[in-house]
């Protein structure tokens, strides 16, 4: 964590990219022209020093679920919830915002970095992508397994015909998740595993690590479902329809 702001700008988004929105909420240059120190860029332009910090120090501060947390022990519906508000929620807010910023910045540098054609495709798809599989869990899946969890927990009588009647085809969702590997995989080939090309300047080298973390939070989101939720859904799915 970076406990002296009082440095160049370019130098604090290199230590940590989560600034650099920071920064362009406040109209301040990290990429040409970042050598400047914040203190007196912030007097510059008549911005309050301690406020923009402030600003940093939440932007910076870091998060975690300690390691003796076991996902396996949590119950289903919890286990949705956290999906939902962890996973669904940053990808909902996260990605559009992205999107416009690798295609904003694409326009003006795919003649130095050709990758970039390539780069932005596959953020498009995987952007239309997830949006429709986040949408499909949220408003049909996850109100299904919830449902059926509450049944199950209950033991109601009517259970096994409302897996009858009601029954999801979560073998649709498995596709979807292949398709989202298969982008995943792409992209992290092309961005050479999230390394910044030896010329990449400060804005191509936040928008590579916003990517990564783009890419470390769908891979806990689709572990979470594929190897915990999923097979706990179709197990109680199995008992509700042989009760």
């Amino acid at each position: 964590m970076i406990t002296d702001f009082n440095r160049p700008v370019g130098e604090i988004v290199k230590l940590d990219y989560r600034t650099a929105d920071v920064f362009k909420k406040w109209h301040l240059n990290f990429c040409c022209g970042g050598e400047t120190a914040l203190m007196p860029l912030c007097e510059s332009k008549d911005l309050d020093f301690d406020l923009v910090v402030k600003e940093l120090e939440e932007a910076t501060r870091d998060f975690s679920v300690p390691a003796q947390v076991h996902f396996n022990n949590w119950k289903i519906d919890f286990l949705i919830d956290f999906i939902v508000h962890v996973h669904h929620d940053y990808i909902y807010q996260v990605l559009p915002s992205l999107k416009t910023a690798l295609d904003a910045f694409a326009l003006t540098h795919t003649h130095k970095f050709p990758e970039l054609v390539q780069t932005t495709e596959l953020v498009d798809k995987l952007s239309k992508k997830l949006i429709l599989h986040n949408r499909h869990e949220d408003e049909i899946i996850f109100p299904y397994i919830k449902q059926m969890y509450s049944a199950f927990k209950r033991n109601e009588a009517y259970g096994n015909l409302f897996v009858r009647t009601l029954r999801k085809p979560l073998s649709i969702v498995e596709g979807e998740q292949l398709e989202i590997d298969e982008l995943l995989n792409d992209l992290n080939l092309i961005t050479r595993s999230f390394t910044p090309p030896l010329k990449a300047c400060s804005s191509y080298q936040v928008l590579i690590s916003k990517m990564e973390e783009l890419y470390e939070n769908l891979i806990q989101h689709l572990f979470l479902e594929r190897t915990l939720l999923f097979p706990k859904a179709i197990e109680i799915e199995q008992k509700l329809l042989r009760s």
